[in-house]
């Protein structure tokens, strides 16, 4: 387990759009872009082999998109690579962070300057939610999966801990970028997972309310 003097300042950088990462949790990604491979074979060169994972924001500055505030460090904990040289990699959350500023360099991928100290807690392991109500909770979950066409098997997620119930529910839910953005930087699991009960509440509305359940 890391704690915060492993937490280094700069950080190299992923945005992607609609993807982000919460602590405890795995991100499997697709790397194939030049700058990416690049990325993760100097991540891999690296002690703590962390990356940060954020979305991007609006359109910036000379083809360059702005990036949100706050994003999630992440450590590379699978690692396979394609006969064509493509790269599968896994990681792992550790903590979130906010940009203090981006930082040039001679690398092809975008680094930051980050402060971990709004969310050192991520740290302290996992997080409990006593008012989660499982049973309906997994009631909503079920009729919002119809209603969303979702054909993966989420029967597993009856038996999971509180915080990876609604970390993974989050990350991997098809909500807008903004969507994800509001329940990454949710400040503790109980805010986290009232934000969620919101948004599949609005697309239950949304879809017209169906009448299936986790089984």
């Amino acid at each position: 387990m890391m704690n915060s003097a492993d937490l280094p300042d700069t950080l190299p950088l992923f945005p992607l759009a609609g993807a982000v990462l919460l602590p405890r949790a795995r991100l499997p990604l697709h790397i194939f872009e030049p700058r990416y491979l690049a990325m993760i074979e100097d991540c891999l060169k690296s002690e703590r082999r962390l990356i940060g994972m954020i979305q991007p924001r609006g359109e910036g500055v000379a083809g360059v998109p702005a990036l949100v505030q706050v994003g999630c460090a992440g450590r590379l904990t699978s690692f396979s690579e394609t006969e064509d040289g493509r790269f599968m990699v896994t990681l792992t959350g550790i903590a979130r962070f906010a940009v203090v500023e981006e930082v040039a360099g001679f690398v092809p991928y975008r680094r930051a300057r980050v402060d971990f100290a709004p969310y050192l807690a991520d740290l302290e392991g996992p997080q409990t939610d006593p008012d989660l109500n499982r049973r309906t909770f997994l009631k909503d979950l079920g009729r919002y999966l119809q209603a969303s066409k979702m054909g993966t098997d989420w029967s597993n997620l009856k038996e999971a801990d509180d915080e990876m119930l609604v970390n993974v529910l989050s990350m991997l839910c098809p909500f807008a970028p903004e969507e994800k953005q509001a329940l990454l930087e949710a400040v503790t699991l109980p805010e986290r997972r009232r934000i969620l009960e919101t948004l599949i509440s609005f697309s239950l509305k949304s879809h017209g309310s169906g009448d299936e359940t986790l089984q």
